[in-house]
């Protein structure tokens, strides 16, 4: 059975997280970018993360949108607490993926990668916890930044729609 891992879209309305940041800046297609934050490798492995939290289907997914650089721009410009721990939970998924598949993170199937997140998920065993508290940041980060985008906030009102706790509750005005 395929993990549900993406986010159901319109739910991150209830969650708040499109409030979260202010527009982020339309970064410039098809010019070389290198990170800030993130080496090469942290780098895909955050790609392979976003992409399993919002997947390119009939809609542009984290990939798409450019999450991971929106991330490593954030991350360079935040502090140094935050920056930290994102970069400590990046190491702890790699750790676990060698542990488990003797690959890192990016390096294991889509299957292996959705079994690492399900564990870290479901599991209850206290050796995991820095793998679910890793997880549940990366998902809010991804979402909030993924709706920050241009992608992002285009998919959301796609077809002209307002969510209803945006738009004016007079019937004269709607």
């Amino acid at each position: 059975m395929m993990l549900r891992m993406a986010v159901n879209r319109r739910d991150l309305l209830q969650w708040g997280a499109i409030a979260a940041l202010p527009p982020l800046p339309v970064l410039a297609q098809g010019q070389r970018w290198s990170p800030d934050v993130f080496d090469a490798h942290q780098n895909e492995t955050v790609i392979a993360l976003t992409s399993l939290i919002i997947p390119t289907t009939d809609t542009p997914g984290a990939k798409e949108a450019q999450v991971n650089r929106y991330m490593d721009l954030l991350l360079r410009d935040g502090g140094d607490e935050q920056r930290t721990a994102f970069l400590a939970g990046l190491a702890w998924l790699d750790g676990f993926a060698l542990s488990r598949h003797q690959q890192p993170f990016a390096g294991c199937t889509a299957q292996q990668q959705q079994e690492i997140l399900q564990l870290r998920i479901s599991s209850e065993d206290r050796a995991h916890a820095p793998g679910r508290r890793f997880f549940q940041q990366v998902k809010m980060f991804t979402t909030r930044v993924y709706y920050a985008t241009e992608i992002g906030f285009k998919e959301l009102n796609k077809g002209g729609r307002v969510p209803a706790a945006y738009g004016c509750g007079h019937p004269e005005h709607a």
